[in-house]
């Protein structure tokens, strides 16, 4: 029995160990799309800047003018789920250092800016316009885009992966070999959301405002296994 067990063991260390299998070879590519299409709405960064003796006069007398300014924008038809607001601030204003002296708070200065979204881009320039009329003043910018994405932002995607697939044909062709199966295929992040493409001769009166296109784009590498 000891014998047999021996030569059982024996057996077992001069098995030869499997062989590593050989790495797969494989094409990997980049496909990337850019689909344009017309904004249906715009989101606007405007705000009001109030001075005052006291920090509650500059704070009063801010929200006295951003009330106005909403009022304004709910008459224009903007719903309050489409206001929001997105800074608030109230800081002293010091002066003294030119002099040398002591710095002192002469008064204080509040800051209330609110994002206002516009489903009607035809109205764009007369909400502007009231909101300036009734207090605005201040104003960050104008972000245009889709209020549904979803179909532009997937013919993007797959443009891009007749892109990539073009692509790997092409290199495949080139080095003299097949194309197998798709091993994997991965969507960047952060690639996808609406870029300006360029501006139209269009104005929304009485505040002139162009909305362009937009782009919303895709880009997609995929690896493909090389057929024998």
């Amino acid at each position: 029995m000891r014998a047999f067990k021996a030569l059982a063991l024996s057996t077992a260390l001069f098995l030869p160990f499997a062989a590593p299998a050989l790495a797969e070879a494989t094409i990997t590519v980049t496909g990337e799309a850019s689909i344009a299409a017309t904004p249906d709405m715009a989101t606007v960064s405007l705000g009001v800047t109030t001075e005052g003796a006291t920090a509650a006069e500059a704070m009063a007398a801010n929200s006295a003018a951003l009330t106005a300014v909403i009022d304004r924008l709910s008459a224009a038809g903007i719903a309050e789920h489409d206001l929001q607001t997105a800074n608030l601030s109230l800081n002293p204003n010091w002066t003294g250092y030119e002099e040398g002296g002591t710095p002192r708070i002469t008064n204080y200065m509040a800051m209330n800016m609110l994002n206002v979204r516009v489903r009607d881009l035809a109205g764009l320039g007369a909400v502007l316009d009231a909101s300036i009329a009734d207090g605005v003043n201040t104003l960050n910018g104008i972000t245009f885009d889709l209020s549904a994405p979803r179909p532009v932002q997937d013919e993007a995607r797959r443009t891009a992966m007749a892109d990539a697939t073009a692509k790997a044909e092409l290199y495949a062709q080139a080095a003299g070999v097949r194309l197998g199966k798709i091993l994997s295929i991965a969507e960047q992040a952060n690639y996808g959301g609406p870029m300006p493409v360029f501006m139209e001769a269009k104005a929304a009166a009485p505040v002139p405002v162009a909305s362009g296109q937009i782009a919303l784009q895709s880009q997609v590498t995929v690896v493909y296994e090389i057929a024998d």
